[in-house]
């Protein structure tokens, strides 16, 4: 599993082009982000709820890597923060084109989230 690039809409993963945010699991499955879960708490997707997190952890996941768009305007909520500290699992928040540098390089069990747009 590579992550190619982003531009302002869009994610590149292994050549396939995704417009819209992203997650992607322990084995590197990629799905549509359930920003649902964040959006009826906060009324915006640019704070990540603890349920929002609950969704996208897997089990054993020791880093969440968060893509927090192209100005970095995603934030993690402190219940989503307690919630993954709890898990043991480590959040590395960065712009969008940052993260996934540091996605790329990461060894280990990593999860990732990529907000695409601001």
């Amino acid at each position: 599993m590579h992550i190619d690039r982003s531009e302002f809409g869009s994610v590149t993963i292994d050549g396939k082009t995704y417009d819209h945010d992203i997650t992607i699991d322990l084995s590197g499955h990629v799905r549509k982000r359930r920003k649902q879960l964040s959006e009826e708490l906060y009324g915006t997707s640019h704070v990540v709820s603890e349920d929002e997190a609950r969704d996208m952890f897997d089990k054993g996941s020791d880093l969440l890597i968060i893509g927090s768009g192209q100005q970095g305007n995603v934030q993690l909520s402190p219940e989503a923060a307690a919630y993954l500290a709890r898990e043991k699992c480590k959040v590395l928040l960065q712009p969008t084109q940052e993260a996934i540098e540091s996605y790329n390089r990461a060894q280990g069990h990593k999860i990732a989230l990529m907000h695409v747009t601001c």
